[in-house]
């Protein structure tokens, strides 16, 4: 009888539909786990076809060629050394399974499906994939191994079968997408099953951007009884190892690497830097070009780009106007010169007034507003985009999440790009996100270490700085009491009254609520970013464009 069991957890990265390249991952983490004498190799969920697929899934040729990918991996590891848990999409009697294959001395020696089909937030299985029904565990090496799937782990019915029907040892592999504070509800939910099944977990996820998602990592074992004995990190690729050794109570795991979980404005710092490099180097783009205002927001994208991808690839540019401040000019100069990021001004005076020449006939008689204001924000999104359209860098936005939910940007404006880091980022933790990365400083960041951000730009009162003497209050209330609506309406899904009775003013709370309801059209053309709630703005939250509704007593 086996009395040590281990098993390579191989905590990666996989790109979608990037097949072969993750095949190659995983053998590469094969022949480590071979070299660190494993007997099972564990990757994450839907490894070989990426995650997540959405309808990508349901193509039959993509399908197809995940398995046939899974049975060529199995004929390379038919020489001896660890069998692998791989996650891939499956179809069988005319249906498709999120399954994971238990691959053999050559062959697939047998298929986990998935029971538990998550249909909220960002996950719509139930609409992809069939539910199988819970099964028994199998053998491997003389130890019997149960393996609920991501979602199966959330509920006691699979892990339950599993324990009723011998499993020793349950093993989660996960694509679970980071959220903030999500970590302390992973390890509350498997602890829950330790506790109920009296068998130790091993808890294996995914890491990497993917659109709008950033997966974590975080990949953990616990102990019968709930106890903590292996803890990897986050964010980051790693192959961690689990030892098991058998006792007269059953399998008892050796204590392994415990790594420290990160503060959550680390972990959404993290999350945006992970979700940027992701994003622009799986899109096949190597830089990135931005607006830089001397506001914060465009200084927090621009050190959040340069952690991701270092200084010389990030283009800052300056468009100045005649509105722009010396001050602005001034902050957005030393913010790239502390980056060291290339920093270049293109004035846009000059594309205003022949705006204005070219429509002063139709707009004389009229009072100066919102029109004009917008064409100095659209003109700046011409210029970038054509300086990201000659270069091939990709064009960072830089609205944050409070901008974003009432309307205030310019849609083919500021709103103009590809990918929006702060899209998920309320104002005030802008302001607090900067604070901390001036402090901190990590290892995977690319950028320089120490106070990057000039002291002005954070503690300067926000403006658009599209007429004289603009302030962002003359729009909007002040950011905490913004904020506290929005998170109140956006993540609690509040009435106006209880907002109200919350501590807001009535007015403020109808006009905010106003802005929320008609600004949803702009988020829907606005540039994907990354997902740090689980409100965040795209898939977790999706109304109507057209909506008369009003929330009113």
């Amino acid at each position: 009888m086996t009395d040590r069991f281990r098993v390579a957890a191989a905590q990666l990265n996989p790109t979608v539909g990037a097949i072969a390249a993750n095949i190659e991952k995983a053998f590469d983490a094969w022949q480590e786990a071979k070299a660190g004498n494993a007997d099972l190799l564990v990757l994450p969920e839907m490894f070989v076809g990426g995650y997540q697929l959405y309808d990508l899934v349901q193509k039959p040729a993509f399908h197809c060629a995940c398995v046939t990918a899974v049975e060529d991996l199995a004929v390379r590891i038919s020489g001896g050394g660890p069998q692998i848990l791989i996650g891939a999409p499956f179809f069988e009697d005319g249906a498709l399974f999120n399954g994971v294959f238990l691959l053999e001395n050559g062959g697939i020696k047998t298929v986990f499906r998935k029971h538990e089909l998550p249909n909220y937030g960002v996950f719509d299985e139930k609409r992809l994939f069939a539910s199988a029904a819970p099964r028994g565990p199998v053998d491997i090496n003389g130890v019997r191994i149960g393996v609920p799937i991501c979602e199966d782990a959330w509920f006691p019915d699979v892990s339950e079968t599993y324990e009723e029907s011998g499993a020793e040892i349950l093993i989660v592999p996960n694509g679970s997408p980071y959220a903030r504070d999500k970590y302390d509800q992973r390890m509350q939910a498997m602890v829950a099953r330790v506790v109920e099944t009296g068998l130790p977990l091993l808890y294996v996820n995914l890491v990497g951007g993917q659109d709008d998602q950033v997966f974590d990592g975080g990949s953990f074992a616990l102990n019968r009884g709930g106890s903590l004995a292996m803890q990897g990190p986050f964010f980051g690729e790693a192959i961690l190892y689990a030892d098991y050794v058998r006792t007269e109570d059953g399998w008892q795991l050796t204590d392994g690497e415990k790594g420290t979980v990160p503060c959550a404005y680390e972990n959404d710092y993290r999350a945006m830097v992970e979700g940027v490099r992701d994003y622009v180097h799986k899109n096949g783009f190597e830089r990135v070009v931005l607006g830089l205002s001397g506001g914060i927001d465009s200084a927090l994208v621009a050190t959040i780009a340069t952690d991701a991808l270092g200084p010389d690839k990030v283009w800052c540019v300056m468009l100045p106007s005649r509105y722009t401040s010396d001050h602005s000019l001034e902050d957005a100069a030393e913010l790239a010169a502390k980056l060291g990021a290339p920093y270049v001004t293109v004035p846009i005076d000059g594309g205003v007034r022949a705006s204005e020449e070219a429509l002063g006939d139709f707009f004389k008689d009229t009072q100066p507003g919102v029109a004009e204001e917008n064409i100095q924000s659209r003109l700046r999104g011409l210029y970038l985009m054509a300086l990201s359209n000659k270069f091939g860098h990709m064009l960072l936005t830089t609205g944050n999440k409070s901008e974003v939910a009432v309307g205030y940007a310019t849609l083919y404006g500021d709103m103009s790009g590809g990918y929006n880091p702060l899209k998920d980022l309320y104002k005030t933790r802008v302001f607090e996100t900067c604070r901390w990365r001036n402090v901190n400083h990590r290892d995977w960041m690319q950028g320089p270490r120490g106070a990057v951000i000039p002291p002005r730009i954070i503690d300067k009162p926000p403006s658009a700085e599209l007429r004289e003497d603009q302030k962002d209050e003359d729009s909007l209330p002040p950011y905490d009491i913004l904020d506290g609506i929005l998170e109140m309406l956006i993540e609690g899904d509040a009435s106006l009254e209880e907002v109200i009775a919350a501590g807001y003013e009535r007015s403020t709370v109808e006009r905010i609520e106003h802005l929320l309801a008609i600004s949803e059209y702009k988020r829907f053309q606005s540039a994907p970013g990354t997902k740090l709630t689980t409100r965040a703005f795209w898939q977790e939250r999706r109304y109507p464009l057209t909506n008369r509704y009003r929330d009113r007593a």
